[in-house]
C-alpha cells in the first residue's frame, strides 16, 4: 500500500512538472496558435517611421503654425480612400435597421430579439438584437406596419405624399471611456501625487464608471451643407441626390461632422469585433479611430521626407501637363483638372503607398484637435493633441485639425503640411475622412486574399 502511494506521488509530481514547462517561465499561451494580425477590408500598410513633422519650404501665411519638429509614429493600417456615400450608408442602415428592431421587439420578441442564451442559459438584461430576420418594411400586417409608423416622416411633412424615414430619429448611442481624465494626476497639499481615479471621483462613486462617457448623436449626414455653404451658387443635383443616389456610391461622403465620424469608428469597431467574436478562436482587433495629425502627415508623405506632395513631387502636374489631384487650380479653372466638384475616389494615382486622394478632392477630418502651437508642446513619439468639448466649452476649445485640402481649394492647402481647421459640430460640403486601424506589432504577413476597394 505504501509502495502505491509512494508511486502515486511520484506520477503526480512528474504530470505536475510537465504540465508546467518544467519549471521554466513559460507564459500563458504556450500552446495558443501565434496571432498574426490581417489587413483590414479596403486598408493599407503604413510602416513606423521618424520625419520632420512641419513646413519643409517658406511658410508663406507667416502664421507659425507648421514648425518643423522630427517625430516618429508607429505602424498603422489606413483607408486606401475616403469613406464613400455607400460604405458611410452602411452606418446609417445599420441604426436606422436596429431601431426598427428595437420597436419591432415590443411586438414581436421572439422574432427581433435574442433575451437569453439557449446554451448557458444566461438572460441577456438588455436583449440583444437579432440581426438573422430581415425587416420586412412593406409588409401586410397592419400591427407591423404601425409599429414602424413612428419612424416615417409624419404625414404634414411628407413630399408628394410619399413614406419617407424621418432622419432625424436615426440617432446612434455609444459609451466610450474617457482614460485621459482616469490619468490626470492631482498634486496635493501634502506634496503626494494621487491618481484621478481618487482625485477626481465625485463623493460617493468607488468605481471606474465615473470615467465611462456615453453619448448620443444623429447619424445622418447634413445634405443641405451644398446649400449652406455655397448660397449664392445652384448646385443641384448635388444638394438633393448626393448622399442616396446610387450615380454617388463611390464618392467622397461629405456634410458629416467630426462627431460623426467619430461615431462611425466606434460603430465600424464594435461592428468587426462583434461578428470576430462570433468565430471560434477568432481574437478581437483593435479598434478603428481617426488618424492623428501626425499619423495623417506621415501616411500623406508617402515615405517621402521633403515632398510638399503625396506624389513626391514639387508640381501639380505631372510629365504630361494632367493635374494629379482634385482642387481649384488656375485661378478658378474647377474643371481643368477633370472634375467641377467631389470625384470619385480613386481617380487619381494613389502615392507610394498605395492611398488615393490624400491631396483633393476633400479635406479630411483627424483625431487631433486644433492649436496653433501644439507642435511646441506635443511629445516627439506619436504626438497628439486632443481635446474632448463639452456643450458650453467655447468655440474655440471645439476645433479639430483637417488635412489634405478639397475640390474648392488652391494647391498650397494640398500640400502634406498645411495645417487648417474646422469646428467639431460643423459639417461642410468639402469635409470628408478616412479611418485608421492601430498596427499591433506582429510581423506583418503576405494576404492573398486581401481585397481592395478602388472601383475603376
Amino acid at each position: 500500500m505504501k509502495r502505491l502511494i509512494l508511486y502515486l506521488s511520484v506520477v503526480g509530481f512528474l504530470a505536475s512538472c510537465s504540465n508546467s514547462g518544467n519549471g521554466e517561465l513559460v507564459g500563458t499561451r504556450k500552446k495558443s496558435k501565434p496571432f498574426y494580425q490581417p489587413d483590414p477590408y479596403g486598408m493599407v500598410f503604413i510602416p513606423q517611421g521618424s520625419y520632420t513633422m512641419g513646413a519643409g519650404d517658406e511658410d508663406i501665411t507667416h502664421g507659425y503654425l507648421i514648425q518643423p519638429k522630427t517625430i516618429s509614429v508607429s505602424a498603422f493600417f489606413m483607408d486606401e480612400t475616403e469613406i464613400t456615400n455607400d460604405e458611410y450608408r452602411q452606418f446609417v442602415y445599420w441604426v436606422r435597421d436596429s431601431i426598427a428592431r428595437r420597436m419591432l421587439g415590443d411586438l414581436n420578441p421572439e422574432e427581433y430579439l435574442i433575451e437569453e442564451n439557449v446554451k448557458t442559459g444566461e438572460v441577456y438584461d438588455p436583449p440583444y438584437l437579432n440581426w438573422e430576420n430581415d425587416i420586412d418594411w412593406n409588409s401586410e400586417d397592419q400591427d407591423v406596419r404601425d409599429q414602424l409608423e413612428d419612424m416615417y416622416l409624419p404625414e404634414n411633412e411628407r413630399y408628394f405624399r410619399r413614406k419617407e424615414i424621418d432622419t432625424r430619429k436615426l440617432m446612434y448611442s455609444y459609451y466610450w471611456v474617457d482614460l485621459h481624465a482616469a490619468a490626470k494626476k492631482d498634486f496635493s497639499e501634502t506634496g503626494d501625487y494621487r491618481n484621478a481615479g481618487l482625485a477626481n471621483r465625485p463623493q460617493g462613486l468607488r468605481d471606474r464608471s465615473v470615467y465611462v462617457r456615453n453619448e448620443t448623436i444623429g447619424v445622418y449626414p447634413d445634405t443641405l451643407a451644398w446649400i449652406h455653404d455655397y448660397t449664392y451658387s445652384f448646385n443641384d443635383p448635388l444638394t438633393e441626390k448626393y448622399f442616396w443616389h446610387p450615380a454617388y456610391d463611390h464618392y467622397p461622403v461629405v456634410g458629416v461632422n467630426w462627431k460623426q465620424a467619430r461615431a462611425f469608428c466606434v460603430w465600424r469597431t464594435e461592428y468587426l469585433n462583434s461578428h470576430m467574436s462570433a468565430k471560434k478562436g477568432e481574437v478581437a482587433l483593435s479598434e478603428f479611430r481617426l488618424p492623428t495629425e501626425a499619423e495623417w502627415e506621415w501616411a500623406a508623405r508617402g515615405g517621402y521626407a521633403l515632398n510638399p506632395y503625396p506624389w513626391g513631387g514639387p508640381y501639380t502636374r505631372n510629365e504630361k501637363g494632367c493635374f494629379l489631384a482634385n482642387f481649384k487650380p488656375l485661378r478658378g479653372n474647377y474643371l481643368a483638372d477633370g472634375g467641377i466638384r467631389t470625384l470619385i475616389v480613386a481617380h487619381y494615382p494613389p502615392n507610394d503607398w498605395g492611398l488615393y486622394d490624400m491631396a483633393g478632392n476633400v479635406s479630411e477630418w483627424t483625431n487631433s484637435a486644433f492649436d496653433p502651437s501644439s507642435y511646441n508642446f506635443t511629445w516627439d513619439m506619436n504626438p497628439n493633441y486632443t481635446y474632448s468639448a463639452k456643450e458650453d466649452d467655447p468655440p474655440v476649445m471645439k476645433r479639430k485639425v483637417i488635412r489634405g485640402g478639397s475640390w474648392k481649394d488652391i494647391a498650397y492647402f494640398l500640400q502634406v503640411t498645411t495645417r487648417a481647421y474646422e469646428y467639431e459640430d460643423t459639417a461642410k460640403s468639402y469635409i470628408g475622412f478616412r479611418t485608421i486601424q492601430p498596427y499591433l506589432g506582429r510581423n506583418k504577413g503576405d494576404n492573398p486574399n486581401k481585397a481592395s476597394r478602388v472601383y475603376n
